[in-house]
């Protein structure tokens, strides 16, 4: 029983407890950079939480093989094979998502979210927790550059997902599909959200 309810833990605690965005404010380059759509975020954030599943897999499988000394450029090296792995998927599959991402993807090689669960949980425990973890992680970072892809394309195009539920000629705040907008919209969701869950920020 106990097991069951730290395995629960560990799994929750990347969506709401130590949500990567929200909470933690990890991965910020992505979060700002791609946001400006729901489809944007929606997108970033599965090709994220891909690499994020599969780079704790294979960390987790070979942590007791890596020597010490090259940990660090061990892990960066299996990371940015699954980063080629999504980019190829993309390039291929999903065209005009890879254009509209374009230079983040490869950047997920270095985002801080990726590389701190393979360091600090996935080489230091079993596969198992290692993709509760993963998996935690990886939907609390999608939930969060959805919603706030969500909120910066109602705001600033009056659409969801592409899809116009306002006129042509009504207003709408261009704002929130520019630069300061993503900071705007990300402080005010931070504070929600950390007010939802009953934390002071």
């Amino acid at each position: 029983m106990a097991e069951i309810l730290n395995q629960k833990q560990n799994f929750l605690k990347g969506i709401i407890k130590e949500n990567p965005i929200f909470v933690m404010l990890l991965g910020m380059c992505p979060t700002l950079g791609v946001t400006s759509s729901a489809y944007n975020g929606l997108g970033m954030g599965i090709a994220t939480a891909f690499v994020l599943l599969m780079s704790n897999v294979a960390v987790s499988l070979v942590k007791n093989v890596i020597p010490a000394k090259v940990r660090i450029p061990a892990f960066i090296i299996i990371i940015a094979s699954f980063v080629t792995v999504v980019e190829m998927i993309l390039e291929a599959f999903v065209p005009f998502l890879y254009e509209q991402l374009g230079i983040f993807i490869p950047l997920i090689v270095v985002n801080c979210i990726i590389l701190g669960r393979a360091e600090a949980f996935a080489s230091k425990n079993n596969i198992m927790a290692s993709i509760l973890d993963a998996l935690g992680m990886g939907i609390g970072f999608i939930m969060a550059l959805t919603v706030l892809g969500a909120v910066r394309e109602i705001l600033g195009s009056g659409s969801l997902f592409g899809l116009k539920f306002v006129p042509d000629n009504a207003n709408t705040f261009i704002l929130f599909i520019l630069p300061p907008g993503a900071f705007i919209a990300l402080a005010y969701l931070t504070v929600l959200f950390n007010k939802l869950t009953n934390k002071t920020i």
